[in-house]
């Protein structure tokens, strides 16, 4: 957070209950949010301009529409008051938290910076502790507000989920395959699944505003890489006291914000496992879905998204920032639910209480994103720009999310007049605020090919050629996105043919669970192979871009197709993702 904000929140102020700590903690961050820059709307402007440009597409290319006026979704912005009211903390609870508030006020003395960092901290605990103790003793609620069939094109299209069970999620732990190779050579610290890809967003965005943030670990969050294996042994104390020695003569304020993330996830896991506990005890019983709503799910997800995905302080709290760290999870909660629902997990936006309509509107928000992040307009205003962009590759690359696991279902869902595929990029900065509208029209596509784009093109039509049209139409609506391509022929087709065109032939000609989770594990055993690829200055972000677009935009959609959830048991696990 910007060393200059100032908030009405006085850091020694006595705890809140949960309900009234989530209207603060709303209030809080509606405060410190900025409005769009005149610049980031100068550049969405240039992006709409350059796709008008392109037209429609033309016969014979790109899954051609009928023609129809453009329609409209409309949004509303998240940060609104906490509804139903929590129940305040028991015992253990109230514990948790002083010991938390020490530790605060430990880091606090030492760093006053970041008073309001702490204080938001406080805040989003002590909902959690609500949030997670009024599901467990309130008896399930009925159906949710808003379940009715609805006759919107999303809902529409909604998916049918397959089932799930713990045994299939065995591969979901973030020191596992199949990064098991360095994303830079001789750099131990970044063995780590989560670190190499928090390290590669960094270095997307440090190309061209060079913080130092590439190479640079002891004063941001990445000290606390592979933080779970930590946690259970933070020293506040000692911690402080090693920061203010090594950093004493040149001061980052994100060093105590990493201080503050590592009480904050420590506090997390602590309240996890204590309601997991009583849950497999049979003291209580957790329910599949959870009492945040809207407006406080998307407040519990900023404290996380705030410290993981650190920008600069001049951009840290503005509105195209804040919209891309909700963003970010919501992509990843997309693909994850089914696991934190069997393991409990509470923060996750589909086990939430809110209309399935919302859900399906924030699923195609961040579709709609993904799609923004492939125009190079998209990445000229701001630093922290390349967020959700890497994420959805590397959640492709990895096997650690379920997103060709789950999202290949039998047979393919026609082209023609989809939703998805008509769905306009959209940077969906007033999400948190004052909402954003998602349009639905006919998508542009390039009449002809470049030369990188068509290559890659013929090697399909070679290889795979019933996968080739479906493949090709690709191409010509991602280069009326992005322009042209100009990418690694050669590493962006060993990756797609093992990813997307992989998931595309498996889901024409016999699928299978089996074949599924084939093609799971060889998506994360090319990422392995392939993933220091993507870091190559001259190519890395035209190759990103691409295997975004077709992991995360590109028909047949199946990052859209983990969108479903099916309800079972929650049974509680290790699982660490």
């Amino acid at each position: 957070m910007p060393q200059d904000a100032s908030f009405d929140m006085p850091s020694d102020a006595p705890w809140l209950p949960p309900t009234e700590s989530a209207d603060a903690l709303t209030r809080l961050l509606a405060q410190g949010i900025n409005g769009i820059t005149d610049r980031y709307r100068t550049a969405q402007e240039a992006a709409r301009q350059r796709l008008e440009a392109v037209g429609a597409p033309h016969a014979g290319t790109a899954h051609p529409r009928t023609a129809r006026p453009g329609t409209s979704l409309r949004v509303e912005g998240a940060l609104r008051p906490a509804r139903p009211e929590f129940l305040p903390p028991d015992e253990e609870g109230r514990a948790r938290l002083s010991r938390l508030d020490a530790g605060l006020r430990t880091i606090e003395a030492a760093f006053p910076q970041v008073a309001a960092d702490a204080e938001m901290c406080r805040l989003t605990c002590m909902m959690l502790e609500g949030a997670w103790r009024t599901r467990a003793l309130t008896p399930p609620a009925g159906p949710e507000e808003g379940t009715d069939v609805c006759s919107c094109p999303l809902c529409l299209r909604l998916p049918s989920p397959p089932e799930r069970a713990l045994d299939d999620y065995g591969w979901r732990q973030s020191a596992g395959r199949p990064l098991t190779v360095k994303t830079w050579p001789n750099r131990p610290e970044l063995d780590s699944v989560l670190t190499g890809g928090w390290s590669w967003t960094r270095q997307m965005n440090d190309l061209e505003h060079d913080l130092g943030h590439r190479y640079r670990f002891e004063d941001d969050i990445l000290v606390f890489h592979e933080y779970k294996r930590v946690i259970d042994t933070i020293d506040t104390t000692s911690l402080t006291r090693l920061i203010e020695d090594r950093l004493a003569e040149d001061f980052s304020t994100n060093t105590a914000r990493a201080l503050i993330c590592g009480l904050f996830s420590a506090h997390k896991r602590s309240v996890d496992e204590y309601w997991l506990r009583e849950h497999e005890a049979g003291r209580v019983t957790l329910p599949q879905t959870n009492p945040l709503t809207h407006g406080t799910y998307s407040a519990l997800q900023m404290l996380d998204c705030l410290f993981w995905h650190v920008a600069p302080d001049t951009e840290l709290w503005q509105e195209e920032n804040v919209a891309s760290l909700l963003l970010c999870r919501v992509i990843d909660d997309m693909a994850d639910v089914r696991a934190d629902a069997l393991t409990g997990e509470i923060s996750n936006f589909w086990l939430a209480g809110m209309p399935t309509h919302t859900k399906a509107l924030y699923a195609a928000c961040a579709i709609a994103l993904v799609k923004y992040g492939c125009m190079p307009e998209a990445h000229q205003p701001m630093w922290n720009t390349w967020l959700l962009t890497t994420t959805v590759v590397w959640m492709g690359l990895t096997g650690r999310h379920a997103l060709w696991f789950d999202g290949i279902t039998q047979g393919l869902p026609p082209a023609e007049e989809c939703p998805l595929c008509d769905l306009g990029p959209n940077p969906c900065t007033g999400i948190l605020t004052e909402g954003t509208t998602l349009t639905l029209a006919p998508r542009p596509a390039v009449e002809t090919l470049s030369p990188l784009a068509a290559r890659l093109s013929a090697r399909c039509r070679a290889e795979f050629p019933s996968a080739w049209p479906l493949f090709d139409a690709e191409l010509h609506a991602f280069e009326a996105l992005h322009g042209t391509w100009q990418g690694s022929v050669e590493s962006a087709w060993e990756i797609l043919r093992r990813t997307y065109i992989a998931a595309v032939e498996a889901s024409r000609n016999d699928p299978s669970p089996a074949r599924a989770r084939a093609v799971q594990q060889d998506a994360g055993a090319v990422g392995s192979e392939q993933f220091h690829t993507l870091h190559d200055p001259g190519t890395g972000r035209e190759d990103t871009a691409l295997l975004a677009y077709m992991f995360g935009g590109a028909h047949p959609h199946f990052l859209w197709n983990a969108t479903g959830h099916r309800p079972a048991q929650v049974a509680g696990d290790w699982l660490d993702g």
